[in-house]
């Protein structure tokens, strides 16, 4: 990566892209580069198989929520799609993928993060299937960089005989970082569970120090590396 990189960080739900990255989201930030944020669903409506209409709170909750762990962050405000929560493989792959690259046309990103394809969650597969899709490597791309993060309660709890296991191999130090991760989940109270649930502050806590650890840090967040083109 280059000074002032822009950064698009691609999440299926509210509350992915501080799971998934947000200390490295602040890093990005406190570097000087400017950091866009798309959710992709809306992240509530699964839960009871209602319509939009009855969970018209709750998904203006989470807006809300999203919004002010960007400023907690230091990203741009994110930049909401609404495809049916836990029903992204209701709407056409390809619709998901044009979607994405109206974003990139936009945003012009140099770097992108995004889920992990072999995560439990559907939602999050598709995301990550879409974003390959709409980052192809053709002549003129701006996308340098692809790299996809763990969402605890998600990805560490796919199948063991699944070939698509998280395996990291870039490490973010996020020591400077993580009270602002956690003040970030914060903003996201409705979502967040007490321990030992994997979904709490305190596994997520657990994780940074995990990862950390493993390459000689305080803190890490870890992803694994689709494409780095060097130039």
């Amino acid at each position: 990566m280059t000074a002032n990189d822009r950064v698009l960080i691609v999440a299926a739900h509210p509350d992915d892209e501080v799971l998934g990255c947000g200390g490295t989201a602040a890093w990005h930030s406190d570097a000087g580069d400017a950091v866009h944020v798309l959710i992709m669903a809306e992240g509530a409506t699964a839960r009871a198989g209602e319509s939009k209409g009855d969970f018209k709170h709750e998904l203006s909750a989470l807006r809300a929520a999203a919004e002010q762990a960007a400023g907690v962050l230091g990203t741009e405000a994110p930049e909401f799609v609404g495809f049916p929560d836990n029903r992204m493989d209701s709407v056409s792959l390809l619709e998901v993928t044009k979607r994405i690259e109206q974003t990139i046309t936009n945003a012009r990103p140099t770097v992108v993060y995004t889920h992990h394809g072999g995560d439990l969650n559907v939602d999050h597969q598709i995301v990550h299937q879409a974003v390959l899709i709409a980052c192809r490597p053709v002549p003129g791309s701006s996308v340098r960089a692809i790299y996809t993060f763990e969402t605890v309660s998600s990805t560490e709890w796919a199948s063991p005989d699944d070939d698509e296991a998280f395996r990291p191999t870039r490490f973010v130090d996020v020591s400077g970082q993580m009270k602002r991760k956690l003040e970030a989940l914060g903003a996201y109270g409705m979502e967040m569970r007490p321990p030992p649930h994997a979904r709490s502050l305190e596994n997520v806590s657990a994780l940074a120090t995990h990862r950390g650890a493993s390459v000689g840090l305080k803190a890490a967040e870890a992803f694994m590396v689709v494409r780095e083109r060097v130039e």
